[in-house]
């Protein structure tokens, strides 16, 4: 009797160790969500989405901290996180939220370390906001992708003008950009609900804006909808049209929002997720999936089938012209990591800006008004580049790990929507 009750009291006892431990995890969890409004404050892009309490809001706006007292309260929940002994094995939520936490609070921490005048690396400044550290390629890598397209694009004149001649035959027309668009999300979003249930009352609208270094911008507002920003101060050519559909909105950032909202901020009332702070290893993530969503949404021959069926025609171009459009877009896909190089020489300042628009032109093929706009770009927004192109393969070699030689479309789509629903870092990810 006495062993008995020994063991129902430490079975109490234990209980309420985890209730506990839970309820630290909430407190802290709050705590998070206010610093990073209090850090808003001092930095306008920081803060890309919040529908938590607006009194926590309006508390940050009217308390403003100052970034060293917001750095010392984001060391004591360092602290407490560290103090804390997560249960459950390593894909147990709980141990993942208590990670995500912990990162997500070291990027705060070292953002505040920057803002008041600490120097890093572009390595070292994409290790401690996105979690990663992208790869060095060299020129010799781009040139030899260079003399590839030279093939293809054969003609006197040099290979930037000729590749500009020949993607001007590509561009939506923008009286057709909206039908053109309108397109691609209809069948962005019936693609996706076919696997992913999503809440009914969920949308989006498009708005069409300009004088922005970015080409597409998702602001997520909360109660499952969200507001998409597309950038029409350079032309916008034919594969943008998809892209921006899948990556914007389905099964990109606003469905990553909205799954967030539904299973972890309303589901399990994890009031970290109620907000987003761009310079955080979140970015890669949500960065990754939005990119590689594009191939898990038009698998293999699909997208240019669909492109050949529905988008050439509604942008008003020869469907016939699509498989030499996408062949040229493939080669042009392998210079994507030339643009992180670019910001790493640049942020590190080996190059100047115009020296970085030139480098973009030469080894990114580049026209200079867009390469002009990607200097804007890692101005304001710095290492955050890694997040497209490693996010996107980071996450692509996670969950073909997960669904192994399996040919269901199902399986990929399951684990996309785990992975879309759940608080995983990007170094739970693996390497690419």
């Amino acid at each position: 009797m006495r062993a008995t009750a020994v063991a129902a009291t430490l079975l109490v006892l234990a209980g309420v160790t985890v209730l506990a431990q839970r309820s630290n995890m909430d407190t802290i969890a709050e705590q998070y969500v206010r610093l990073v409004l209090g850090m808003g404050v001092h930095e306008a892009d920081y803060v890309d989405a919040y529908y938590g309490p607006s009194s926590w809001r309006t508390a940050a706006e009217e308390g403003r901290s100052s970034l060293q007292a917001i750095g010392i309260q984001a060391d004591v929940l360092a602290r407490q996180l560290n103090a804390m002994a997560p249960s459950g094995g390593p894909a147990d939520l709980g141990r993942l939220r208590h990670q995500y936490l912990s990162g997500q609070v070291a990027a705060l921490r070292a953002r505040v370390a920057m803002r008041t005048g600490r120097k890093m690396t572009f390595d070292e400044e994409s290790k401690a906001f996105y979690d990663a550290v992208a790869p060095v390629h060299t020129e010799t890598e781009f040139d030899a992708v260079r003399a590839q397209l030279e093939a293809v694009l054969p003609g006197a004149d040099p290979l930037q003008q000729r590749l500009e001649d020949f993607r001007s035959r590509f561009v939506i027309p923008r009286d057709r950009l909206e039908q053109t668009f309108a397109a691609a999300i209809a069948a962005c979003r019936a693609r996706t609900l076919r696997h992913i249930e999503l809440p009914k009352d969920e949308r989006f609208t498009v708005e069409y804006v300009t004088n922005q270094s970015w080409s597409a911008y998702n602001w997520y507002q909360g109660d499952y909808r969200s507001v998409i920003h597309v950038n029409t101060d350079l032309p916008v050519r034919v594969d943008g049209a998809i892209d921006l559909a899948c990556h914007e909105g389905y099964p990109g950032h606003h469905v990553y929002n909205v799954l967030l909202e539904k299973n972890l901020t309303r589901g399990r009332k994890w009031m970290e997720f109620s907000v987003y702070p761009l310079f955080s290893p979140q970015s890669l993530i949500a960065e990754g999936t939005a990119n590689y969503g594009i191939d898990v949404t038009f698998p293999a021959g699909e997208r240019l089938r669909f492109e050949q069926d529905v988008i050439f025609p509604a942008a008003g171009l020869d469907p016939a012209t699509a498989p030499e459009y996408y062949r040229v877009v493939a080669l042009l896909e392998r210079f994507s990591y030339a643009g992180n190089e670019a910001a790493r020489r640049y942020l590190d300042g080996r190059m100047t800006a115009a020296a970085t628009a030139d480098w973009l032109e030469r080894y990114a093929l580049m026209s200079r008004a867009r390469a002009e706009q990607r200097v804007r770009f890692i101005d304001q927004y710095r290492s955050y580049v890694i997040n497209y192109n490693l996010g996107k393969d980071m996450v692509g070699a996670y969950l073909t790990r997960r669904v192994g030689d399996s040919a269901d479309a199902s399986r990929m789509w399951q684990e996309f929507e785990r992975l879309l629903s759940s608080p995983r870092l990007p170094s739970g990810l693996g390497a690419p």
